[in-house]
């Protein structure tokens, strides 16, 4: 996995900077969202991997993406195709999306709670969390029953365990220390 997340980068890189540059970041992400989901077909992945010419296999894949590709993703296809590397796709996407968060400056952050949040406090914990980060966050939110009441926020190493459950975990290690 290693491997192809370091030969997609520099297809995912060149792809982001030009949507920067052409302010069509949300092409992109269309484009290279379908082109990804198709280079995961079966039969597509045959193709991709076969002794055809890669002339052949980028008419394949423009041919089968053609409502969502412009000009630009088409030739992006057939560098691809020329390379030999369609099936980095999935990957490049990945990249693509990464770069487009830290250009963004935005952090995901995990909220898990023991029951459904309301808007005004998915709102307060957002605010709360925009402020500790110093940048913008978009909530995942879960359920789970087990926290008896409260919640758990996580992004990257940092952990904010306000649940009963978190609670009652940390008292009975002081109660046993």
């Amino acid at each position: 996995m290693t491997d192809l997340i370091t030969i997609a980068r520099p297809y995912a890189k060149a792809a982001f900077d030009f949507a920067i540059e052409h302010n069509s970041i949300q092409a992109w992400q269309t484009m290279l969202g379908l082109a990804s989901e198709v280079s995961q077909n079966d039969q597509v992945k045959n193709i991709l991997t076969s002794d055809m010419k890669p002339e052949s296999v980028a008419k394949i894949m423009t041919d089968i993406c053609k409502d969502v590709l412009d000009d630009y993703g088409c030739n992006f296809i057939k560098v691809m195709a020329e390379n030999k590397r369609l099936y980095l796709l999935p990957e490049v996407l990945t990249l693509f999306n990464q770069y487009y968060l830290e250009r963004e400056e935005v952090a995901d952050v995990d909220v898990i709670s023991a029951s459904e949040l309301t808007k005004t406090q998915l709102s307060k914990i957002a605010e709360a969390v925009e402020q500790r980060l110093s940048r913008k966050v978009k909530l995942k939110c879960q359920i789970d029953e087990s926290l008896i009441s409260g919640f758990i926020i996580r992004t990257g190493d940092m952990v904010i365990d306000s649940s009963i459950r978190g609670r009652l975990n940390r008292l009975n290690d002081v109660l046993q220390s």
